[in-house]
């Protein structure tokens, strides 16, 4: 009966089954592996080791309690120093051409010499009414075209960075600019 026409049915049906359980077999290794891969992926996971970093500061505050205002310094700063001077402005009028001036405080990186200059963080200090005469042009505090950018104010001052104060590339230019640029003046 298993014979028609000279096929063996019986054998087919016998290579039919052997390759069924070999699918069948190896669809299940292939399950249990990556069942077991899955585990060791997601279960489990690599130990975190969190290793406590000491509190360092990361920045200095220069205090100048006599105009009112505090500027933070990157602790890269530590060992500046301070150089007070006066900036030097004229009055815009057709009749006199008066002068005025009032204080300056550069900041100056540590690692400054005479040999090898760094940008220095230059603040000019203008009471409220010398800031409104430079704000209706009546005041010129430089050579260029541009008034200074206040930095901040209180009651008394106006804290302002000059115009082109980087002009002329110095060493430090850039981070003196990232500096200013994070608002690092806080008046009180």
């Amino acid at each position: 009966m298993g014979r028609v026409l000279g096929v063996n049915f019986y054998g087919i049906i016998q290579v039919m089954k052997q390759k069924k359980t070999r699918d069948i077999l190896l669809i299940v290794v292939a399950i249990i592996f990556v069942g077991a891969m899955g585990y060791f992926v997601l279960i489990k996971k690599p130990a975190v080791v969190i290793i406590p970093t000491p509190v360092q500061e990361t920045s200095l505050v220069y205090n100048n309690i006599q105009y009112g205002f505090d500027f933070s310094l990157p602790f890269s700063w530590k060992g500046y120093s301070i150089i007070s001077q006066n900036w030097n402005g004229t009055m815009i009028d057709i009749q006199t051409n008066q002068s005025v001036e009032g204080p300056e405080i550069l900041i100056r990186h540590p690692l400054w010499t005479s040999l090898s200059p760094r940008q220095d963080i230059p603040i000019m200090i203008f009471t409220i009414s010398q800031w409104n005469l430079i704000q209706q042009e009546r005041l010129s505090v430089g050579a260029a075209p541009i008034p200074p950018s206040e930095l901040g104010r209180n009651v008394n001052y106006v804290f302002a960075i000059p115009a082109r104060y980087n002009f002329a590339f110095l060493t430090g230019f850039e981070e003196v600019e990232q500096i200013i640029a994070n608002n690092s003046l806080h008046s009180f």
